[in-house]
């Protein structure tokens, strides 16, 4: 098994489908409901979606537009982690477990939000991962994150 490690450099929830994002300085995280407050908390293998900076830029430099991270609609941004190819890894943020369980293919929301994103977010899994929670606590922003592949 390897082990590498980054940082938790955003969080943000929806209270409802299609609602507005809110982003957040800390927030608990359960087996049961996801993140706190979140809709899609209790939905089975797709409780959380985790997006990685560095894909985010990309998908932005294809663009040739810088836009806010919360465009992309994810619980989770995430910096100096690799998350492609990473369905089974378990990621932990201080007693935090998800266990990454599939890529988070780009939908037609991304087109509607800026024409171009969603073929942007295709390549290389630059739309990210979702993940299912292992284990519950609560995670805040810079916190340090380890990916157990």
């Amino acid at each position: 098994m390897s082990t590498s490690s980054g940082r938790l450099i955003a969080i943000a929830r929806h209270a409802r489908s299609h609602g507005d994002l809110e982003e957040l300085e800390t927030i608990d995280i359960s087996a049961e409901r996801g993140l706190s407050g979140d809709f899609r908390g209790a939905s089975p293998g797709r409780q959380v979606s985790i997006l990685s900076q560095t894909c985010w830029d990309e998908a932005c430099a294809a663009l040739g537009e810088t836009l806010p991270w919360t465009v992309r609609r994810a619980n989770l941004l995430v910096d100096g982690l690799d998350l492609q190819d990473s369905i089974g890894a378990v990621m932990r943020i201080g007693e935090v477990a998800l266990k990454i369980t599939e890529e988070c293919k780009p939908c037609s929301r991304m087109e509607a939000a800026r024409p171009g994103l969603r073929a942007a977010l295709g390549p290389d899994w630059r739309g990210g991962v979702l993940a299912v929670v292992l284990n519950g606590g609560q995670i805040s922003r810079n916190d340090i994150i380890t990916l157990e592949v």
